[in-house]
Formats: C-alpha cells, structure tokens, sequence
C-alpha cells in the first residue's frame, strides 16, 4: 500500500504562484511513475504533469512553461510549483502515483481568482 498527502492549495490572485507539495509513504519501491491531475469545476479531469522514475518529464499543454514538477527523493515528496497562475487553473489538485498499482491523495483546492 501506498499513501499520498497532498499540501500546499489555497486561494492566490491571477499571476500568482503556488507550490504542492505530495508526500509518500509506504511501499513505494516499485514506482514507476508519479503526477499531478487535476478537476476543474464542471469539467473532465485533466492530466496535468507525470515525471517517470528514470526523470522523464510531461506536462499538459496548457501548463507548459508555467508548470514546474520535481521531486525530493530523500522526502519522497514530489512537487508542482505553479507560476502565473491563471483563472482558468482554479481546480481540485490530485497527485497519484503507480507503484504496481494506482494511488491517489486526498486532493487540495486550488483557487485562482482575483
């Protein structure tokens, strides 16, 4: 089993900058892969950025440029820095990782708004 705590959410104004923070624990020797979903009000689900055990790195186009994900392997936290946080960014954060099998946190709120 693994366990995934995400932090870091909150309310900031339109160019701001927010960072995530997910925390592992548990059997975490087997991943393979760790991201960043996200659920915007009234929309579908949307990946947003996964980094790969070997360092290989996606974001979603929307988020490019912006979007930072990097991990602290000695934490085994990963993280989503977000830069010129944009209205159209306000959703539900979600990190999950594969590690044999899917895991997902709790979510934390992001709220961009002026």
């Amino acid at each position: 089993q693994v366990q995934l705590v995400e932090s870091g959410g909150g309310l900031v104004q339109p160019g701001g900058s927010l960072r995530l923070s997910c925390a592992a624990s548990g059997s975490i020797g087997s991943f393979s892969l760790m991201g960043w979903y996200r659920s915007p009000p009234g929309k579908q689900r949307e990946l947003v950025a996964t980094m790969a055990k070997g360092g290989h790195i996606n974001y979603v186009d929307s988020v490019k440029g912006r979007f930072t994900i990097s991990s602290d392997n000695a934490k085994n936290t990963v993280y989503l820095q977000m830069n010129s946080l944009k209205p159209e960014d306000t959703a539900a954060y979600y990190c999950y990782m594969v590690a044999l099998d899917v895991y997902w946190g709790q979510g934390t709120q992001v709220t961009v708004s002026s």
